[in-house]
């Protein structure tokens, strides 16, 4: 048995027409201690429900969920040994940064020396020391996320569920946290459970990542597993950004559009399909190498976007268009209109289940 334990976990809610949303389906993840968990998804696939049932936030249909040997899901939210970051920080304004820390350790009567010790703790931990007089008002946007850390931090949880605490901020300060969440996780040891929709912030941050979809896991796996070896059509395009390409297959290769052929050698060698049918092809737009001689792939350029370090190239191939990422220097970047040919990196296109 894993630290963070769900088994056969469900959950299903009655919408406001008489139907019925089957939010969990029978869901089974084992999390390590110290582990920092991702959960990753669209809007409505799970991710914040499970997330919300291990806290005790909503109570499953079905399915059993343990921490460290001890079932939880029978027993309220107060008694369970985890504790939760929100994506609202739920401060309370009137009170000093030190009091807002120090509410939950009150309420379960811990020694004043105790609290005291623990606040200092807390705050160290997230690098606001001698901020304890401040009012939240008084703070910025990371700052407070810092306390809304701190405070549950200081409770020595178990487990940290973390439900999208970063989307309040910029992107800059955004990446600064992430980095900083990341180390936190790592210095304190404890294990942390984090939803997102953010696909660069999951690989970012997650030792291991779970893709939901309509209530289910659809793969689990490390980052780069997942971001090199999606199970399905739904995973590579979710997860960071990729070209989808129907094609024909052929005992050599998969022809698509525009005239295009891919070889075999250039297909991901645990990839299989046979020699006739209908394949998607998945191609993430770092694999694309422009050819200044015949490539494998030939189409008319839409557009040319530059973004700083790289030029995003939209070529159309027949009814087919796809994006690829060029460097935006040392090598030639093409001009909108005109036709070019691409090659894909070696075993680096994938075919993909639909």
């Amino acid at each position: 048995m894993s630290f963070l334990q769900i088994d056969h976990v469900s959950k299903s809610f009655v919408t406001p027409e008489g139907g019925e949303v089957h939010a969990l389906n029978d869901v089974s993840v084992g999390i390590e201690a110290g582990e920092f968990f991702v959960m990753l998804g669209p809007s409505g696939c799970g991710k914040t429900t499970l997330l919300r049932s291990i806290a005790g936030l909503e109570y499953p249909d079905s399915g059993v969920i343990s921490v460290d040997g001890q079932r939880i899901d029978d027993i309220p939210a107060y008694e369970r040994p985890v504790n939760t970051v929100f994506q609202s920080y739920a401060l309370f304004p009137h009170m000093t940064v030190g009091e807002n820390i120090a509410f939950g350790l009150e309420m379960e009567k811990v020694d004043k020396n105790e609290i005291a010790k623990r606040v200092d703790e807390a705050l160290a931990q997230v690098k606001l020391d001698g901020l304890a007089k401040r009012r939240p008002a008084q703070l910025s946007g990371g700052q407070q996320q810092r306390v809304a850390l701190a405070r549950a931090l200081a409770k020595k949880p178990k487990v940290l569920l973390l439900d999208e605490p970063l989307s309040a901020l910029d992107l800059k300060l955004r990446r600064g946290m992430q980095i900083e969440l990341k180390r936190l996780q790592q210095d304190t040891g404890i294990t942390f459970v984090f939803v997102t929709h953010d696909q660069e912030e999951a690989m970012s941050m997650g030792d291991r990542i779970a893709v939901f979809k309509d209530g289910k896991i659809v793969q689990l796996d490390t980052p780069r597993e997942i971001y090199r070896r999606p199970v399905n059509a739904f995973v590579a395009d979710f997860i960071g950004e990729t070209n989808l390409i129907e094609g024909q297959a052929t005992p050599t290769g998969i022809h698509i559009p525009g005239g295009g052929f891919i070889a075999r050698n250039h297909i991901a060698p645990d990839c299989t399909f046979g020699d006739s049918g209908t394949v998607t092809v998945a191609i993430r737009p770092e694999d694309f190498q422009l050819s200044e001689t015949e490539g494998s792939i030939h189409g008319t350029v839409r557009d040319v976007i530059f973004t700083g370090d790289s030029v995003r190239v939209h070529v159309q191939l027949d009814s087919t268009e796809v994006v690829a990422s060029l460097a935006s220097y040392g090598v030639r970047v093409p001009n909108r209109g005109e036709k070019i040919s691409l090659n894909t990196l070696e075993h680096s296109a994938r075919t993909v289940a639909s």
